[in-house]
């Protein structure tokens, strides 16, 4: 199915080697909140991975990101993939993983995943669809009620896989925003 096909919103499960990264541009620093992770799939695709909160930022609250690693390590690297998805939930991450989330400020962000995007063979990605400028996954972090933002969304959870050359290892990356 083409992306363009999918509806806005719909979860997906993709996968792909690295295109290249850039960091959001705007006239209004203040609104450069992402960086973007193009990948190769059956079709181009971009990631767009929030660097810093905007919305917890704006009300006061701590803007930076908490990320969470998970290793494990690969034997093969996948072929190329887009494909609907149920969802992700990070507490079944949590209840079988020791995970410790680390603060990040939004020009520490930018240069985890850009350096690590770099060294991955191989990317994936659970998020939500979008189309704008470009065809993409966004919503790569937690979705639970965070400090800024009520709703709750169980089971929706976004995150980003790195499969690295280095040792055959793979580095999953939950993101989580302050309150969460």
């Amino acid at each position: 199915m083409p992306l363009r096909d999918f509806a806005h919103g719909t979860y997906l499960h993709v996968g792909g080697t690295l295109l290249g990264t850039k960091i959001e541009t705007s006239h209004d620093p203040l609104r450069i909140d992402h960086v973007w992770i193009d990948i190769a799939t059956p079709e181009p695709l971009r990631l767009s991975i929030n660097t810093v909160s905007r919305r917890n930022r704006d009300a006061g609250f701590d803007g930076r990101i908490r990320v969470g690693v998970i290793r494990d390590t690969w034997r093969t690297v996948p072929e190329l993939f887009v494909e609907r998805h149920p969802g992700l939930n990070y507490a079944t991450f949590e209840e079988t993983n020791y995970v410790f989330y680390e603060c990040y400020t939004a020009p520490e962000m930018e240069g985890l995943l850009i350096s690590t995007a770099n060294q991955a063979r191989f990317i994936e990605a659970w998020g939500e669809f979008y189309y704008r400028k470009s065809v993409g996954i966004h919503q790569i972090h937690s979705r639970r009620a965070s400090c800024a933002v009520d709703q709750d969304l169980i089971g929706h959870d976004g995150a980003i896989r790195f499969h690295l050359a280095d040792a055959n290892q793979r580095v999953l990356m939950l993101l989580k925003f302050c309150g969460q």
